[in-house]
């Protein structure tokens, strides 16, 4: 459908191109027309004006001057002609190459028509009011297809962007799970090493204990024996 429209729009621009060319035509072919009856006209006095100078001269002289200005006119009148030729020449290729682009675009307005046809269709049956009213309401679908395209992309792009972010914030968070790990490895093994010294403390503190106790009983003995050596 988008096809057949864009192809319908060239259709209307084409139309309004034949009609400008036609128009161009028509006056090229007036234009025309006219150089051509002024070159018949200027033709006409030419003659004229020879026919006079060879029956009314009355002396040599004067025949003279006037056989001088009639070649005079008669070069520039020719130059003239030469020069409105190569114009009516330039005129005439543009009118064939004017009327060969009207008949290739009267076939692709016929091959085209289908697509109006159909236009016509479509406006009847619907609330359109006319063909250029569908053809607005079609490019305003298509800048607000072209918009929501740009819509997506843009959410697109920002859903990608917010997946790299989500990567990089788990790769972090997981980096630090991670050191977390590890520092609580590092620090069940300084646990161990510490309750391991403690172990260690409390059996020496037991140890050191014991000889106190020995050491106070053996004190005790020695007290009571030299008590009794002193009684």
């Amino acid at each position: 459908e988008e096809d057949s429209t864009n192809s319908f729009i060239c259709v209307l621009k084409k139309m309004k191109e034949v009609r400008l060319m036609e128009k161009v035509v028509e006056e090229t072919e007036e234009a025309f027309t006219e150089r051509m009856e002024a070159l018949a006209e200027q033709w006409r006095d030419l003659h004229t004006r020879r026919a006079h100078v060879v029956t009314s001269g009355t002396t040599v002289k004067e025949n003279e001057r006037l056989r001088t200005q009639a070649l005079k006119k008669a070069k520039e009148e020719k130059e003239e002609n030469t020069k409105k030729e190569s114009e009516l020449l330039r005129a005439r290729k543009e009118l064939e190459a004017l009327r060969k682009q009207h008949q290739k675009l009267s076939k692709k307005l016929l091959k085209y028509s289908l697509f109006k046809r159909y236009l016509e269709n479509v406006v009847d049956n619907s609330q359109f009011r006319d063909i250029e009213d569908v053809i607005s309401y079609y490019k305003a679908l298509v800048r607000t297809r072209k918009d929501l395209l740009q819509s997506q992309w843009w959410h697109r792009q920002l859903m990608k962007q917010g997946k790299a972010l989500q990567q990089q914030i788990r790769a972090e968070k997981e980096a630090e799970m991670l050191q977390c790990k590890n520092d609580l490895v590092q620090l069940k093994e300084s646990l161990d090493q510490a309750q391991s010294d403690i172990r260690q403390w409390e059996d020496r503190w037991a140890k050191a204990q014991d000889s106190a106790a020995r050491k106070a009983t053996e004190l005790k003995s020695l007290s009571m024996a030299i008590q009794s050596l002193f009684q």
